[in-house]
């Protein structure tokens, strides 16, 4: 059964019985008073101003067809929609009139609608329409749909749209995508369109097989043939759905895309051609083709790279992701006709040896879409042409037509490869194919050589690869200024050689201010970051997203939200990372750059470490590893396992803490990413301290002060300190805490200084000094509350109430003169870690009875539990306030 519906007088339609239904719910509601609005997409030549003939014909009240205004202007929708609804002229001039003064569209439309008759308004082509016209359109549909208005119920919209057109958002509404036809159904189709010659049997089993069940191509491939050619007594076009017939189909679609974005879909048809190629086209592709490298759209520096116009057209949906990070078309016919649409231009620009040595045209006469095998695929042909597969024989052959692409060609085919993986696959095949896009590229294309080269070092950066990031910056002799102090500026740093490292970064950083392109805002934030200057990196990367934004460079949010995360969690403000990396994420998922996702994920997790929200650093830091894992991202997978340290230290586990980091921060390509390796060091030693692992912290913390000595990180000097301090012994300590916090002050990281000043107050407290303990840990408790950091706060108000004291002040001295003597004796046991049990057969009581003072100290003197009891003893000790009752009296029997 082909689902055909064969109306008297009204069009035929095939295999539509879902979207038929949807326009009867359409017409039902508008019947019944509710009105509402249906949407249509589907790619061109897929029925859908058919539909709406359809649907106009099928309606019971009047149906109104109304097409795309010629003019433009705020009032162009209103126009053209009172030229097809108004009885008469002037009755369309005085709709206008309602619809400027009281209210919009729908009363207007209600107006003109006959008296209690349902209205059906078809709008077709939607995406031709002229701005202000879709939104004065959008706004009424949202009026109808949110408020209703009674008589504007009455009135139904059907509205179609290309696919790559988004809908506005209106309540209630509903959309239909139409999509190909079954066997039957285009069989069908074929019947309908060859009125008065039956096709022969191959020639309509070609047909169908080369139309694929595309109403559109199958009826323009019909319109094009004659009736001996039906009839089989003339052979048929190789092939029959050939360059005339998709630029009948596509044409309109393509000249109305940007060229970039026009250029950029033959690129990925190239891409595709390679992959059809078989082995021997296919390596001749393949072996040709995060972090501030990037690319800008053509403009005044040159064609660029179509790196932001990949994204835009996967978000339109002409193309579409594939696992393993490639990218390839939603309509495979749409590729092969942006492929024949660039073909003109490209074989008037680029040639390139062919098979034979000669000079050959871009694409070569041996190309899928002219019909001709090459020589070297010939005799697969043959054996097609033997088995009765003709009518397929013309598509074999694409490895010539590879090997007859310019260098241009393939590199911008590679550079499509390479964008494809760094936003959603392995970050190091995409590094492979961005170095030789540039190698292609280079003295061709040079600033789209330059920026495949950037862009392979954000792929080595990302994957943690120093080695790959240098083979990225090396030869980059295509650029200058900015771009080569940048380059030079990392390589310098990246073999240690600061004092060049410096001298070029600080030019590119002081550059920042002439820049207006957000990604060289982005490169002149990565530099201050280099430089330890986490306040200018986060004052740029901000400056860079506003400039996106402002340019609506919706494929590049991700990137600049990424990169302000990561400055806003270097300078120790992590709300506003936190912030910054929620918006990205969103922006991320809604563009398909996966890899971006998984580095937000891993700074939401160290983020809800700190506030100490252990399930968000589950969620987030798996999520991550997730996708770190299989794609190579090593820096997504450092955070995210400091991120799951961090947690287990705050729950009292620091080995598994100090187990979990130790890999992080040992040097090699198992180890951590080499970025992060010694900012993980301070947390390490800490955990190591605690988990009684002394010789590994020592170890680490020798070599973090070499690295602090280079100068590239702010707060190394007073973080180092901390470690000395928390390895160091006696008196030696206490320096070592004092010089972090000294440092501390002139370094601006209010973060890292509260939790120098905890450790130290822990230390003050743990050495029975607890008067000495308070002012540090008062200091680190307002510190996280400011910042948000709940976990921490915590632990340094439960630090400070076992000194004796509150986060609101010591405790209250007439509430330790009310204490009894044997509340006194219990207590002090207790401090010295004794259980109820133990207690009781001290004092000869019972556990009941020792579980009862102790319910009645907890209440007078303010605390929750008996873990704060040896502050209180160690306040008495030092004779601040200390019961008389208790003067000169051990505890005992």
């Amino acid at each position: 059964m082909s689902g055909a519906t064969h109306p008297a007088g009204g069009p035929r339609l095939y295999d539509r019985t879902a979207e038929l239904a949807a326009v009867a719910r359409l017409s039902a509601r508008a019947a019944a008073g509710r009105g509402g609005v249906l949407f249509v997409t589907g790619n061109p030549g897929e029925g859908r101003t058919a539909l709406l003939s359809r649907a106009a014909y099928d309606f019971p009240g009047t149906a109104y067809r109304v097409a795309a205004p010629h003019h433009r202007g705020p009032w162009s929708a209103a126009r053209a929609l009172f030229t097809e609804l108004a009885p008469t002229p002037a009755a369309g001039r005085r709709a206008l009139r309602l619809a400027r003064s009281e209210g919009g569209l729908v009363r207007a439309v209600a107006t003109l609608a006959a008296e209690g008759e349902a209205v059906l308004i078809c709008v077709d082509d939607l995406h031709l329409w002229d701005a202000h016209s879709r939104a004065a359109l959008a706004a009424a549909w949202q009026e109808a749909g949110g408020r209703g208005y009674g008589r504007p119920g009455r009135v139904g919209w059907l509205v179609s749209a290309a696919r790559h057109h988004r809908f506005p958002e209106v309540p209630g509404a509903e959309t239909v995508r139409l999509g190909r036809l079954t066997t039957s159904g285009a069989r069908a189709l074929l019947g309908d369109l060859c009125t008065g010659v039956a096709p022969a049997s191959p020639v309509g089993e070609r047909l169908l097989d080369e139309a694929a069940g595309h109403p559109g191509v199958l009826a323009a491939a019909v319109r094009r043939l004659t009736a001996p050619q039906l009839a089989g007594a003339l052979p048929l076009p190789r092939p029959a759905v050939d360059d005339t017939v998709l630029a009948e189909v596509y044409g309109g679609l393509l000249e109305r895309l940007p060229a970039a974005s026009r250029r950029l879909l033959a690129t990925v048809a190239v891409v595709a051609l390679a992959g059809r190629a078989g082995a021997d086209g296919a390596s001749t592709v393949a072996s040709g083709v995060g972090g501030p490298g990037g690319s800008v759209p053509a403009g005044a520096r040159g064609a660029r790279a179509p790196a932001e116009p990949l994204e835009g057209l996967i978000a339109d949906g002409l193309l579409r992701r594939r696992r393993g990070g490639t990218v390839g078309f939603e309509d495979p016919f749409l590729g092969r006709a942006a492929l024949a649409s660039a073909r003109q231009s490209w074989r008037g620009r680029t040639r390139a040896p062919g098979p034979s040595g000669g000079p050959a045209e871009v694409l070569s006469a041996g190309g899928p879409a002219t019909g001709s095998t090459p020589a070297a695929d010939r005799p697969a042909a043959g054996a097609a042409l033997a088995r009765g597969e003709g009518h397929r024989a013309d598509r074999l052959g694409a490895s010539a037509a590879v090997r007859a692409l310019s260098p241009v060609a393939l590199g911008r085919a590679q550079l499509v490869r390479g964008l494809a993986a760094l936003a959603g696959g392995p970050v190091m095949y995409a590094h492979e194919a961005l170095l030789q896009a540039a190698e292609l590229l280079r003295g061709r294309a040079p600033t789209e050589a330059s920026d495949a080269r950037f862009l392979a070092m954000e792929a080595a950066w990302a994957g943690g690869d120093v080695e790959a990031c240098l083979a990225a910056l090396d030869g980059g002799e295509d650029v200058g200024g900015l771009e080569r102090d940048f380059a030079d500026g990392l390589s310098a740093a990246l073999t240690v050689r600061l004092d060049d490292a410096r001298t070029a970064l600080t030019r590119v950083v002081a550059g920042e201010g002439d820049a207006d392109d957000p990604r060289l805002l982005l490169r002149a934030g990565a530099a201050a970051l280099v430089l330890g200057d986490t306040a200018a990196a986060a004052r740029i990367h901000a400056r860079a997203l506003v400039r996106a934004r402002a340019e609506h460079r919706t494929a590049l949010l991700p990137h600049a939200l990424e990169q302000l995360a990561y400055a806003e969690l270097r300078a120790g403000r992590y709300s506003r990372a936190a912030r910054a990396a929620r918006e990205g994420l969103r922006t991320a998922e809604a563009t398909g750059q996966h890899n971006v996702a998984a580095h937000q994920h891993a700074v939401l997790a160290l983020v809800a470490s700190v506030e100490g929200d252990g399930t968000a650093v589950t969620e987030h830091a798996g999520r991550a590893l997730a996708t770190a894992g299989p794609h190579g991202l090593v820096q997504a997978a450092t955070l995210a396992e400091w991120a799951l340290a961090r947690a287990e230290l705050g729950r009292g586990l620091a080995a598994q803490a100090a187990a979990r980091l130790l890999p992080l921060v040992r040097p090699g390509p198992r180890g951590g990413h080499f970025a992060l390796r010694m900012l993980v060091v301070p947390c390490f030693v800490e955990t190591a301290v605690a988990a009684g692992r002394d010789a590994e912290a020592r170890d680490a913390a020798e070599e973090y002060a070499a690295w602090a000595a280079l100068g590239v990180d702010g707060p190394a000097q007073a973080q180092l300190a901390r470690c000395r301090a928390l390895l160091a012994e006696g008196e030696a300590s206490a320096y070592w805490f004092r010089e972090a916090v000294r440092r501390h002050d002139n370094c601006g990281n209010d973060f890292e200084r509260a939790r120098t000043l905890l450790a130290y107050g822990t230390w003050l407290r743990r050495r029975r000094r607890p008067g000495d303990a308070r002012g540090p840990l008062r200091d680190a408790l307002v510190t996280f509350e400011r910042a948000a950091a709940g976990g921490w706060a915590e632990h340094a108000r439960s630090e400070l109430r076992a000194t004796g004291g509150t986060s609101g002040g010591t405790t209250d001295p007439a509430a330790l003169r009310e204490l009894t003597p044997q509340q006194q004796r219990i207590v002090r046991l207790v401090a010295r870690g004794a259980t109820n049990q133990e207690v009781a057969d001290h004092l000869s009581l019972s556990p009941r009875t020792v579980d009862h003072h102790l319910r009645g100290v907890f209440a007078r003197l303010g605390i929750r539990s008996r873990v704060e009891l040896p502050g209180v003893v160690d306040g008495w000790d030092a004779g601040r306030e200390v019961p008389a009752s208790a003067a000169g009296r051990r505890p005992g029997r």
